[in-house]
């Protein structure tokens, strides 16, 4: 059975459940959702995941939302991405869930997606205080070894690269972070690697040509 993964291209957090899936060898296929025009806040979809929000996971009678607990069954079903030492593991996903996507998923929405009158006054620039500082701890983790947690890649890199290879800017430039840089090439050559672009529908060139058609 062909499980589906509710996600669109531009969503970091539906990128670590779909770059999980991919890695994993999992038989998945996106469905797309229109979130800029609001499906996710639809009656409909809110039957599906009352927190209207992307990923969401279906496989026959099973729907599972948020992306680690997405990350972790498909760790458990498939037995990889766990590593070696899975209390570090999970201690980095929740790391990436309360330190480092938390912040740079707003940040890139706000300086990317949403018009400049509409944006809070000083808030930019207090989240991108606080994701240096995220930066700068995954960053010296990272400088004596190639991945987060034991026995890597695990699924605490898929979760810390969520939004890190977004062409979008929001204050995040990798040549700043000699060790992030590095972990990142290694995410990019694993076998069945792709871009987010590349492995869930929508982007915004894709909405820019529906704009002007």
């Amino acid at each position: 059975m062909t499980a589906q993964l509710y996600c669109f291209g531009e969503s970091g957090n539906a990128y670590k459940a779909a770059l999980t899936l991919e890695l994993a060898g999992y038989d998945w296929t996106p469905t797309y959702v229109d979130f800029f025009n609001g499906e996710a806040r639809s009656p409909e979809f809110r039957a599906i995941n009352e927190m209207g929000e992307v990923p969401v996971f279906r496989e026959g009678d099973l729907t599972l939302t948020q992306s680690a607990v997405i990350q972790l069954h498909v760790a458990e079903k498939t037995g990889k991405f766990l590593g070696t030492d899975r209390n570090e593991t999970l201690r980095w996903l929740m790391f990436d869930n309360h330190k480092l996507s938390a912040q740079a998923g707003p940040t890139r929405f706000m300086m990317n997606f949403l018009p400049e009158a509409k944006r809070p006054q000083g808030a930019i620039g207090w989240l991108q205080g606080r994701l240096k500082g995220a930066y700068t701890v995954l960053n010296d983790h990272l400088a004596d070894r190639d991945w987060i947690a034991p026995g890597g890649p695990t699924l605490a890199d898929f979760a810390c690269c969520g939004y890190l290879f977004y062409p979008e800017p929001f204050g995040f430039r990798r040549t700043d972070w000699a060790h992030i840089d590095r972990w990142l090439d290694g995410i990019a050559a694993l076998p069945g690697w792709k871009h987010p672009y590349e492995l869930m529908p929508g982007n915004p060139s894709d909405r820019a040509v529906k704009e002007d058609t």
